[in-house]
């Protein structure tokens, strides 16, 4: 039997690179792709196929899903990793950063989803997993486009989980927590800039704060643990719909479930706080 052929979005850094080594070295074929090729040359060097790819260029993206089904005739598992942190107030963040927002993390999955489909309908099976967040399932103060975009990501995953299942396609949820990455130092330079001063200064500046604790071993989680999640949802028999990793992550979306927002509200100020003070 030939390998498995795996392509992942959003690879050159953070959790697409881990998942790109986990489903390599567990005898995949894997493609990655995004838009910093020069730092994939580690995946390439594990034999891993590196191409370049913008999920908010659709030549790029048709480009990159050509080139695989060109040399491998099938894609069996999609990872739908790419995508970043819009952070700053809503009165205060252009709407055009919005929409770039959904660009990435909810057309850009979708489209690369269309394109990969009429193969894998055609074999009769396929993986399709896709990278959310806990923030899909609560919120955060000047959060409000990251978050959005994140909610949108799990409703889609749901339809799309049952419209696929008659066609032999699973549809897997990965939900992680703050992951130890460049994403959250990036994310809070981004809301400073936005929402530093003015009205919201003091709400940017605890944000802040906690955004860029992503970087910091206690209070986030080594991309790898997210990897195995990936992994799971790429070989299991029975891969689950979702996957809270992380963390804290299985606490928090337990906590949200469980209280009204009246109450929730609250703790999600107090982690915040505890987060950005690096006490969490």
């Amino acid at each position: 039997m030939p390998k498995p052929v795996a392509f992942i979005t959003g690879a050159s850094t953070g959790i697409g690179f881990e998942a790109a080594k986990r489903l390599s070295g567990h005898g995949f074929l894997v493609y990655a792709g995004a838009r910093r090729v020069d730092r994939m040359e580690p995946l390439a060097a594990l034999g891993v196929q590196v191409l370049a790819l913008d999920v908010t260029d659709e030549d790029s993206m048709r480009a990159a899903v050509g080139r695989v089904l060109e040399e491998r005739g099938r894609i069996d598992v999609l990872v739908n990793n790419a995508g970043y942190g819009s952070y700053g107030a809503l009165e205060e963040v252009d709407v055009a950063e919005g929409r770039r927002q959904f660009e990435v993390n909810v057309f850009g999955l979708a489209r690369m989803t269309q394109l990969v489909l009429p193969a894998m309908r055609q074999a009769g099976r396929g993986r399709i997993i896709n990278v959310s967040s806990i923030g899909g399932k609560f919120y955060e103060p000047l959060g409000s486009w990251y978050h959005a975009s994140k909610f949108a990501v799990e409703g889609l995953s749901d339809s799309l989980r049952l419209e696929l299942k008659p066609h032999g396609i699973s549809v897997s949820i990965i939900e992680p927590a703050s992951t130890i990455s460049e994403w959250g130092r990036i994310a809070a330079q981004g809301l400073l800039e936005t929402s530093g001063t003015g009205p919201y200064a003091s709400q940017a500046q605890l944000m802040a704060g906690a955004l860029a604790s992503t970087e910091q071993a206690g209070t986030s989680t080594q991309p790898a643990v997210i990897a195995d999640a990936v992994l799971h949802a790429a070989t299991s028999a029975r891969p689950r719909t979702r996957y809270p990793a992380g963390s804290g992550a299985r606490a928090i979306l337990t906590l949200r479930r469980v209280l009204p927002d009246r109450l929730f509200d609250p703790v999600v100020m107090y982690v915040l706080k505890r987060v950005a003070g690096g006490k969490a």
